[in-house]
Order: structure tokens, then C-alpha cells, then sequence
């Protein structure tokens, strides 16, 4: 029954908010702060999921910016539990297919993320020129998944590239975002699906680099998020033994 309450909630609430958004950035299309509004608005919805998010940040963070945050990828529920922790300012970069799916792929092209054509390896390379010209051009941060695809429980997979070319040709540094195990912890006949960790790491200075020198960047922010991640995870556990133990 909880399942079935909360999956006609979220139905409902994604059309809802799907068409307002869509109404909204018609009359403000593409504007720089669409993005976070309505994300924060999706993320409400963890609430309905029976999770709650706890976030740390460094506090260089607020002394710049712009910035190519990178952040590991794990399952669907990201529209809500990323959404929920989107900085001002900042949008997201996604497959060019979503804006066909109605209500949400609209709103999601409309509030102004930057969609690319993974299928078309030349279009996908012009697109970091373009990402990076909007970060200089509109003044934004980007959102980026630099393994590419959703691990899905796999764990941290290798990065591509694409995330760090554009953050040297923007000349913005990259924040490193990590997220602890989403996979499997979202039960929909459970009440409590406990709490999801997050970091907003350092920024690493994209001064330090050459673009001769951009897997040994790709390579240090690998390593500084799985040590991370797995640090999360290791938090999450030892406070539920605790709990199990009371």
C-alpha cells in the first residue's frame, strides 16, 4: 500500500511540476538559475522517498567560481536526490533524447541544461567547446558525470575525459562531488530509507594542469572520490550498527 501511495505521488507530482516548469520557462527560457529552482522542487520529493540527505562543503567552494562539479553516477532516483543538492547557478549536461519525454524531458530542456548526442562521437567533442563557451558566456557552473553511464551498485567506474577538457577550455576548476551508495536503498514498502552522504570536495586547480596533462587530473579526482565514497558508505554503516545496538 505505502508503494503504491508513493509511486502515484511521485507520478502525479513529476506531471505537475513538469507542466508548471514548462509554463514558467516559457515565459524565462534558458535562464541561469531554472535549473536550480525546479531541481530543489524535485528534491523535495526525497522526503516522500523516505530519505533524508546530509551534505558537507568545503568552504573554498564560496570563494569562486564557476565550476565543472563532477559527480559519480548511480541510478534514476538522481532526479530527485541530485536535484536536491544543486548550487545556484549551475546546470546540468544530459543526453539529447530527453527532451522528448514529455513533462520532465521539456521542463529539463526548457530551465536551460546543456543536451548533448552521446551517439555521435563528433558532435559530442564540438559539445565541450559549446559547454564551455556557456560557462564563459552565461557565467554558470556545470554539472557533469564524468564515468558516462549509471553504475548501478558497480561501484566508482572509470572516468571519461569529456568533464575535464571542459573545464581546461572554460579555465574553471573542478569540484568534486561524491555521493554515497544510492543503489538498492530506496525500498518503496519501507518507511525509512535512512539518509544519503554528501561531499562537495576541494576544488582542484585547473592552473595545475595542461591539457597534455588532463587523465592525470582525471585520475586524482578518481581517486580522491572512491576514498570519499567509500569513507561515506563506511559513516553510514557504523551509524546504523550503532542504532541496532540501542
Amino acid at each position: 500500500m505505502l508503494a503504491l501511495l508513493r509511486w502515484l505521488f511521485l507520478g502525479v507530482f513529476v506531471v505537475v511540476f513538469g507542466v508548471v516548469g514548462c509554463l514558467f520557462c516559457i515565459v524565462r527560457p534558458f535562464h541561469r538559475n531554472n535549473t536550480y529552482r525546479f531541481a530543489h522542487i524535485f528534491g523535495w520529493a526525497i522526503r516522500v522517498l523516505g530519505m533524508r540527505i546530509e551534505v558537507s562543503r568545503h568552504p573554498d567552494i564560496e570563494k569562486g567560481g564557476p565550476y565543472v562539479f563532477v559527480c559519480n553516477h548511480q541510478n534514476s532516483w538522481e532526479i530527485f536526490t541530485i536535484a536536491a543538492m544543486l548550487p545556484k547557478n549551475t546546470v546540468t549536461v544530459g543526453k539529447k533524447s530527453l527532451r522528448w519525454i514529455p513533462f520532465f524531458g521539456w521542463l529539463y530542456w526548457l530551465s536551460g541544461n546543456i543536451l548533448i548526442d552521446r551517439k555521435n562521437a563528433g558532435k559530442a567533442h564540438g559539445t565541450i567547446g559549446q559547454t564551455a563557451d556557456a560557462i564563459k558566456r552565461r557565467d554558470i557552473s556545470v554539472w557533469m558525470f564524468p564515468e558516462g553511464t549509471r553504475s548501478y551498485g558497480r561501484g566508482l567506474l572509470p572516468f571519461k575525459n569529456g568533464a575535464f577538457h571542459t573545464a581546461f577550455r572554460a579555465q574553471v576548476d573542478v569540484v568534486p562531488v561524491c555521493v554515497s551508495e544510492l543503489h538498492g536503498k530506496v525500498k518503496m514498502n519501507r518507511w525509512n530509507n535512512g539518509v544519503l552522504k554528501v561531499a562537495f570536495l576541494e576544488p582542484v586547480r585547473i592552473a595545475n594542469y595542461q591539457r597534455e596533462n588532463l587523465r592525470e587530473l582525471s585520475a586524482h579526482c578518481h581517486q580522491k572520490m572512491d576514498d570519499k565514497i567509500k569513507q561515506l558508505n563506511a559513516s553510514i554503516e557504523q551509524e546504523q550498527a550503532k542504532r541496532e545496538k540501542t
